[in-house]
């Protein structure tokens, strides 16, 4: 599929399929060499990280742990600039090396949000991976330090990214093509 329609808008294909792969496999290989021998826990982010959660920790061969957290900051498609945390986080970090695994990190509400909280248990480190990331919507000082893809800041569904519900299960990555009612 080249185009589809969400609710009342219309998206394009932007980042096709195998992109997307090819971006988590170096990812992938970025993270192995950093963490191989560390046992990293993985936290994802959902909704939305599910996807790249998945697709990331399968091609890592490393001893890992994974758990997620529930976090949300969008209404529509425009972020609320408000972070409230829904679903909180069960594992001890006090020493541990995590890496939070984000969708996508566009103004890094979130990502504050989330470091704030981590940073409380005293982790050993915490680093931010994200599937996409919007250098030009950026509005904090966290270093995003693995980065699948970087985007304009233009709004994007599939892969796990979604426009109220809609558009997770789709192959690739879509932008929007109109914001028409």
């Amino acid at each position: 599929m080249s185009k589809v329609r969400l609710h009342d808008k219309d998206f394009e294909l932007f980042i096709p399929e195998g992109e997307v792969h090819a971006a988590i496999d170096r990812l992938a290989g970025e993270l192995r060499a950093k963490y191989n021998g560390k046992r990293p826990l993985f936290i994802g982010v959902l909704n939305g990280a599910f996807y790249f959660a998945a697709e990331l920790v399968k091609r890592l061969d490393i001893e890992c742990e994974i758990t997620f957290v529930k976090v949300a900051s969008y209404h529509g498609t425009r972020s609320t600039g408000r972070v409230s945390e829904l679903i909180g986080l069960n594992e001890k970090l006090e020493g541990r090396h995590v890496v939070v695994l984000e969708d996508i990190v566009d103004t890094g509400n979130t990502v504050r949000h989330i470091m704030d909280s981590l940073l409380e248990h005293h982790p050993a480190s915490v680093s931010i991976a994200a599937l996409l990331f919007k250098p030009d919507a950026y509005k904090q000082d966290i270093p995003i330090e693995y980065v699948a893809v970087r985007i304009p800041n233009d709004f994007v569904v599939g892969s796990g990214l979604d426009h109220d519900g809609l558009g997770r299960n789709l192959p690739g990555i879509y932008r929007i093509i109109n914001t028409h009612a």
